[in-house]
This record gives C-alpha cells, sequence and structure tokens, in this order.
C-alpha cells in the first residue's frame, strides 16, 4: 500500500533514527581477540554436535560442530588456533550454553581456505539449501533462524516473489546499510541462490528512504538477469518485519498464524543473501560478521566485521568504552534488542549490533511506570493491529491462555511499539514475552 507517496504499512511509529554517527563509516575488520567463545547453540533449533576436541588446532574457517537435525546449521572456527577447551559458556538469554572456547595463534595471517564450491549455475536445488546449512548461514537482521528450514517450501506451496529486506528500520544500526554499499555484487550472487532455490520469478529489494545512496546503488549494478526492482519505503518503524515488508510491497497479508509462504512470498535479510553469495561459490562457512558499534559510550563507532565469538568485553575495550562509564548495552538495537545482562556473553550470528549507553543517556530514558490510563496510542501503534493494553493487563493477572485464545498473543512478534508511545511507560513488550513463553511451556507439557 501507499502513504505520502511511498509504500508502507498501516500503524507503527517514529523512534529517532540515530543512523548519522555511522551509516558513512565502511566497513572495517575488527581484532582478534585472545580467546574466542563459539557456542554451539546460537540459532533457533537444535545445538550444533561440536566435530574437534579440547586441545585440537583449527584453521580459520574449519567446521567446529555439525549440525544435529534438520534445523540446525554447522559452526565454524572463526580463527586459527587452539581449542582449550569445550565447555558451557553464558549467553544473553541468561543460560548456559555449550561452546567452543579457541585460542588464536598469535601471528598467524588468519587466512581461510576455500572448500567445495557450490555454483549456482551446476547445483541443484537441493545441493544449495545443503550447502547453506553446511556454510553455517543464518538470518543475519537478528532472528538467527537457518535459512536452509526458510528455503525449504512445504509440498502444495509456492513462492512467486522473493523480497531481500534491506529496510533497516532498527534505530541506530547501519550494517545493512553499508553491506548494500560494499557488498553489492554478493548480494546479487546471493539472489541468483535464493531464486533458484525457491522458484520465484519476481525479486524486489525493499529499501527505506533514509538511504537513498544504497537504492542508487543497487539501482546502478542491478543485473538484467534475473531481474531485480529496487523498491523505496517509507522510513517507519517496523518497516523491516517481513510481514510489514510484504504488505507494503506486494499489498498482501499474512493471516494470523500462517507463513509468508501461505501468500507465495519469502522475505530474506540483505546481509543474508550477501554471506550466501560471498561464501557458497569459494564453499567456505561463516565466521565474522558486521556489527553495528555505536551508542553514546562508545568512542570509535564505526561498522565492523567482527569474528563469531568475541566477547562483548573485548568489544567495548576495543572501541573506547570505559566500563564504569556503561549504563546498558543493546545487542541489536534498543527496539527489538536485548539488553546484555554479563559483558562476559560472545558475539553470535544474531548480533547486529552494539548499542552501549552511558549513566547519562540513561537517566534521561528512565521512565517510571504508572498504571494503563487507557488512552489507545498502543493500539494505533501496534503493526499487528492487536490490543496490548488488554494484553497487558491480562498478562498481569496471569491470564496467558486466554492472551493467546482471545487476543492473538502469538501474532506479536515483540517489535516495541506499544512500549514506546505508551505514557504510562508499562513494559508490555517484557510482559508479552513472558506470556508467551508460559503458553509455549504448557504447549509443551
Amino acid at each position: 500500500m501507499r502513504l505520502l507517496g511511498l509504500k508502507t504499512f498501516r500503524h507503527g511509529v517514529h523512534p529517532p533514527e540515530a543512523k548519522d554517527e555511522t551509516k558513512d563509516l565502511p566497513i572495517r575488520q575488527f581484532p582478534f581477540a585472545p580467546l574466542l567463545v563459539v557456542p554451539l547453540s546460537q540459532h533457533a533449533g537444535k545445538p550444533a554436535v561440536p566435530v574437534v576436541r579440547e586441545g585440537q588446532e583449527v584453521a580459520r574457517g574449519q567446521t567446529i560442530a555439525r549440525p544435529d537435525g534438520f534445523v540446525s546449521v554447522a559452526m565454524h572456527a572463526p580463527a586459527s588456533g587452539v581449542v582449550r577447551r569445550i565447555a558451557l559458556a553464558p549467553a544473553i538469554s541468561g543460560r548456559m550454553v555449550p561452546a567452543v572456547y579457541l585460542e588464536p595463534f598469535a601471528g598467524s595471517t588468519q587466512e581461510v581456505a576455500d572448500g567445495k564450491p557450490c555454483p549456482v549455475d551446476g547445483a541443484t536445488p537441493a545441493e544449495i539449501v545443503t550447502a547453506i546449512q553446511e556454510a553455517g548461514i543464518v538470518g543475519l537482521g537478528g532472528a538467527a533462524f537457518p535459512t536452509h528450514v526458510k528455503l525449504a517450501i512445504p509440498p502444495g506451496k509456492s513462492v512467486d516473489t522473493l523480497i531481500l529486506n534491506g529496510a533497516e528500520c532498527e534505530p541506530f544500526l547501519t550494517t545493512d546499510h553499508r553491506v548494500m554499499l560494499e557488498q553489492r555484487e554478493d548480494i546479487f550472487a546471493g539472489l541468483r541462490y535464493l531464486l533458484k532455490v525457491t522458484g520465484a520469478t519476481r525479486a524486489i529489494i525493499g529499501v527505506e528512504e533514509n538511504k537513498p545512496d544504497a537504492a542508487a546503488h543497487l539501482r546502478a549494478g542491478a543485473p538484467a538477469d534475473p531481474p531485480v526492482e529496487i523498491e523505496l519505503l517509507r522510513v517507519k518503524y517496523p518497516q523491516g518485519a517481513e510481514k510489514m515488508l510484504i504488505t507494503a510491497l506486494l499489498g498482501r497479508e499474512v493471516p494470523s498464524g500462517k507463513l509468508p509462504v501461505d501468500v507465495r512470498a519469502l522475505v530474506v535479510n540483505v546481509a543474508t543473501a550477501a554471506e550466501i553469495g560471498r561464501l557458497l561459490p569459494r564453499g567456505r562457512g561463516i565466521q565474522e560478521r558486521v556489527v553495528t558499534v555505536t551508542g553514546p559510550a562508545v568512542r570509535k563507532k564505526g561498522n565492523y566485521r567482527i569474528p563469531i565469538g568475541t566477547p562483548l568485553r573485548f568489544v567495548l575495550e576495543t572501541v573506547g568504552v570505559v566500563e564504569e562509564e556503561v549504563n546498558r548495552v543493546f545487542l541489536g538495537g534498543p527496539m527489538m534488542g536485548q539488553a546484555a545482562s554479563s559483558l562476559d556473553i560472545p558475539l553470535t550470528k544474531g548480533t547486529s549490533g552494539v548499542v552501549a549507553f552511558t549513566d547519562d543517556a540513561a537517566e534521561r530514558t528512565h521512565r517510571e511506570v504508572h498504571p494503563c490510563i487507557r488512552c489507545g496510542y498502543c493500539l494505533a501503534a501496534c503493526p499487528m493491529f492487536l490490543n496490548p493494553s488488554q494484553l497487558g493487563l491480562l498478562a498481569r493477572n496471569g491470564e496467558y491462555e486466554r492472551m493467546a485464545a482471545d487476543e492473538n498473543l502469538m501474532d506479536c512478534f515483540e517489535c516495541g511499539s506499544c512500549s514506546f508511545v505508551c505514557p504510562s511507560h508499562l513494559p508490555l513488550v517484557q510482559q508479552f514475552r513472558v506470556a508467551k513463553s508460559m503458553v509455549r511451556k504448557a504447549g509443551a507439557a
């Protein structure tokens, strides 16, 4: 649908973008930490199974863990070094998860050797799906859902349109912006793989209008085969959510409880497509990713290509953050990201940003919670047309089953729009996360 001349969706909010300090900074390689911690569970699904042993020397890019079933992906060594131990490590969720502790070799060139290539012209769709799983590729927009699972179209379903998500509506983050400017050929190479796997006949790259340089750059290099459309979108949060993108670009609404494939569409992040195009032709696995490191507490802001498993504390020290000055650190953006409970957690494939706030900045955003005043702002903001006020009331009373059955709780994707506009400063998203967790536990029981 179109509003004010540009394609968009109904409802949503307009948080401060806060992208100016990093959007023009090119991607730079981040140094290797003295010890890298590679969690074996950094994607949706089952953790990977280690195929290395303690004391073993590994080469950068080497497979160190294999997928455990279909909904799982491989892990690769982010550096050449020695496996010091295989043990539990802290995760952003607060749980301890199995991980491989790797000490990089000092003075190593850290070159990545090529493996068995998967050429787009010579490989079958099934072979491409397998190669994506073995490369360890997951959604790099933050969800970290295994990409090969998303590409496995269920029997009886089909896809006519492939959408590459270049909206990047989350405040502070500019990783996708820089990838579109610096890895254009990788994106189009990845697009060819994705089209072959899905059988889609149409491809669209959606870019918010605050990235005109990225849209122009993509248009200038867009191939004639396969044909691809570059569409500008109105700047609005959460424009980058896949259901919102489908509505904006195709005018199709994904029904409650359904997936994009049910309306013959598939959405893949531009950075994910770029990794497919960069890694598969050379038979490599993902062992680093682009991360925006920014926020009031960061002195050396930028977009960095950071090895997977780099400890958060090392990242902050390297970019000039003084630990005593930090009040809160988000992995991802402040709207949908998670606040880090510890500085000892490692960065994973799903980490698109590190946003560090000082005490002063946190004090300016600290808000005292008050009772709901029934203003209706949250209803006007929710892109899924839910009733966050009613959901919040039910959550406070512990009526989780009613939230799911009567109020479509599970349609909430935790964008935070309701919390952003709430004048009473109710922690609605946190309440909904707890409620959804309780509903899932009840269903499993």
